[in-house]
């Protein structure tokens, strides 16, 4: 199995098995994000402990992509400091924004890295963005309620 097919295989997981995709009540900070040229909508809760990014949760529809990175962005970031949950993000958007120059270090970004191949086709790009944007807009709100 060559690596782009093991990538496929991941997102292909994430999509028909997402992570987080109930939303939990009473968040620090609720987002819709809707990508407006393909249809992908994503709702995400954000739960903050103090500096701790406790839980992401979400619901959404739209393509393989938008949902299957918004799962893996739940995953990687629950449990995290905020600073580190950005510094995450950050070095994803990196992948996702290089338009193919970049692969990613799964040290950082874990299952994030199946989504370099999407940064050379720019239509993909906002969706493999959604669900973190959704993240920073959500964290930006729930920081300005602290």
């Amino acid at each position: 199995m060559n690596l782009d097919s093991l990538y496929q295989e991941v997102i292909l997981d994430h999509y028909k098995n997402p992570l987080n995709k109930k939303l939990i009540p009473n968040p620090i900070a609720q987002v819709t994000h809707l990508n407006t040229s393909c249809g992908d909508e994503i709702v995400l809760n954000l739960h903050l402990n103090g500096d701790l990014v406790e839980h992401i949760t979400w619901e959404g529809i739209g393509c393989s992509i938008s949902q299957a990175s918004t799962s893996v962005m739940s995953d990687l970031l629950t449990g995290k400091q905020i600073n580190e949950a950005m510094s995450i993000l950050e070095s994803f958007v990196e992948v996702i924004q290089s338009k193919g120059k970049l692969n990613g270090d799964e040290e950082i970004i874990g299952d994030g890295v199946a989504f370099a191949g999407v940064s050379k086709f720019p239509a993909r790009v906002k969706c493999a963005l959604i669900g973190w944007m959704a993240f920073k807009d959500a964290l930006s709100q729930g920081l300005a309620k602290k």
